[in-house]
């Protein structure tokens, strides 16, 4: 009985020893993880995310390495531009484990390795601009740190994704100097958009006095236009009038008694324009021979007796009839 029992706490023993064994053995890695191992104190292999397998004892992890993003503050600094002006820098830096070996023995401490890099580099490149260089080219200097840093770290198995300027931050005279310029330059350009208004208003002005005087001369010109034809069909039909008048004229002294009915009118009309200077004239023109105005006067008087006779016979032959 007592070999039994001896038996049975040496199954039970092992079997603990069994339980640890295997327990030392298993390691689950998380996502976006990797453990460096080490057997007898040298690397022997990286485990990827998922259960792995190790032998207790030999094997240890040594070092979890993280293979995420790292967003990393770089400590405030002073740095001196291309003009001697002293700014006040800080940023943020991003990056990123891509080979936990040699993140884990290329140096005793990556991350301030990569950090204490930055802050250098971004000393070097602001030291190659002047101070409103800084301010203009932030895209620029992001760029020139991340390419210095991430040349170095790949050595280390990191990979620098970018770099981010915070604050750049001059000396207080420097920004009261700053202040008084941009307050300078807004008054310049609100003197210059005011006059460029008052020019603009200035040239509307003109054109608009331009275009109207232009409308004016334009419609005078047509009512001149206007104004001439009409005069030049009123002497047309005053002509084609007087032409009708003369080809009557002319017909009726182509018939017969036509030549003393034509001597009747212009004795008439020179007796009513005799009149008329008689009356309203105070100055008096008399013909250079009265008689003959008297043998006008005559001639007239003989033409309306004729006239008076042939109406006076032509009822008579029209009753003999």
């Amino acid at each position: 009985m007592e070999a039994i029992g001896g038996f049975a706490v040496f199954i039970m023993v092992l079997a603990v020893f069994a339980v640890i064994f295997i327990a030392k053995s298993v390691r689950v890695v998380p996502q976006q993880e990797a453990w460096v191992v080490e057997r007898f104190g040298k690397f022997h292999t990286v485990l990827q995310p998922g259960l792995n397998f190790i032998i207790p004892i030999i094997d240890r992890v040594a070092y979890r390495q993280t293979l995420k993003e790292i967003p990393m503050d770089t400590s405030s600094q002073i740095c001196i531009t291309k003009d001697n002006t002293q700014l006040q820098v800080d940023g943020v830096l991003y990056f990123q484990v891509t080979n936990p070996e040699l993140a884990s023995y290329g140096t005793s401490d990556f991350v301030m390795a990569i950090t204490q890099l930055a802050q250098t580099s971004l000393r070097s490149v602001i030291g190659t601009m002047s101070l409103d260089k800084t301010f203009e080219e932030r895209e620029e200097i992001n760029a020139r740190v991340v390419q210095a840093v991430d040349e170095a770290a790949q050595t280390w198995g990191v990979k620098v994704l970018r770099y981010e300027i915070k604050d750049l931050t001059p000396p207080k005279e420097i920004l009261r100097a700053m202040q008084l310029q941009i307050t300078a330059e807004r008054e310049k350009r609100a003197v210059i958009a005011t006059s460029e208004g008052q020019k603009q208003k200035e040239i509307n002005i003109a054109e608009g006095e331009r275009a109207a005087m232009i409308a004016q001369s334009e419609g005078e010109k047509q009512a001149a236009i206007n104004k001439a034809e009409g005069e030049a069909r009123a002497i047309e039909a005053v002509a084609k009038a007087q032409a009708e008048a003369i080809r009557a004229v002319a017909q009726a002294i182509s018939e017969p008694q036509g030549m003393q009915a034509v001597n009747l009118q212009v004795a008439e009309k020179y007796v009513e324009a005799f009149g008329k200077i008689a009356k309203e004239g105070n100055t008096l023109l008399l013909p250079a021979n009265l008689a003959d105005m008297g043998s006008m006067v005559a001639s007239a008087m003989t033409i309306i007796r004729e006239q008076n006779g042939k109406q006076a016979a032509a009822p008579a032959v029209r009753k003999a009839e």
